[in-house]
């Protein structure tokens, strides 16, 4: 069990070139031993099974290799280590990337990219913890932000704003996704301390008045729906005016 958690706590980009090849395919295979018994696809597909049942910590190369009835060695056949596991994890649960040719117009793309990102996160709720930081993506994930990035092609934005944007976008729908709560990011509104600090908030009503009135009053939106809505507008605003001041209007 030692090594089960040590391979849970490993970083998910240990080695970059690594990753690169097994995740884009450029790794050759291997010629000699035993012909493999499984794909890559199969080992992803039950490592995220067992991600999305029991949590990410319950993945192992151990747990992954019994799952699949191989010894825990016969794994390394298929990847180097749990860091190459949990990339290809990755890449099996994020999916196919979204098609946003359905919605009209930038902002109703991006909407629609926000609804997909949150449900694929719903489904997959070690998803948002474990796809952040300096790391190689695949190809699946990679086209998630190339989706995104179309929805804002003909707005007078730089590349390099559009690419903020839809960062923007992603980082808010992570930040309000309810497995941030383990975090602390939404203290007032959701997971298991929400109730006890409501308690606290309204026996100190005199002392904390303005959080007191807010956590009593029901909220008509989630928070990711008023978020979204307060960064499209501005991002609207901002797009109006350079077009504006590009004189296309």
């Amino acid at each position: 069990m030692a090594d089960d958690k040590r391979e849970a706590a490993m970083p998910v980009n240990e080695d970059p070139k690594a990753l690169a090849e097994l995740l884009w395919g450029l790794r050759k295979p291997r010629t000699r031993g035993p012909r493999p018994a499984f794909d890559l696809a199969q080992l992803a597909d039950t490592a995220v099974k067992v991600a999305d049942a029991e949590g990410l910590e319950a993945v192992s190369m151990h747990r992954v290799a019994a799952e699949l009835g191989l010894t825990k060695m016969a794994l390394y056949r298929y990847v180097n280590g749990k860091t190459e596991l949990v990339a290809i994890m990755i890449e099996a649960a994020v999916g196919t990337p979204p098609d946003l040719s359905g919605a009209t117009g930038w902002r109703a793309k991006l909407e629609e990219y926000a609804r997909r990102l949150s449900a694929t996160w719903r489904r997959h709720p070690w998803l948002p913890s474990i796809t952040v930081g300096d790391r190689v993506m695949g190809p699946r994930e990679t086209g998630w932000s190339e989706r995104a990035l179309s929805a804002l092609a003909d707005t007078p934005l730089t590349e390099r704003e559009r690419l903020d944007a839809v960062m923007l976008v992603s980082h808010h729908i992570r930040a309000s996704h309810p497995a941030a709560t383990i975090q602390g990011t939404q203290t007032w509104t959701n997971g298991s301390a929400a109730p006890i600090m409501r308690d606290l908030l309204l026996l100190n009503a005199d002392l904390f008045p303005l959080l007191a009135t807010t956590v009593a009053t029901p909220s008509a939106t989630t928070t990711r729906e008023f978020g979204l809505h307060a960064l499209l507008e501005g991002l609207e605003h901002t797009i109006t005016q350079r077009t504006r001041d590009n004189g296309d209007e």
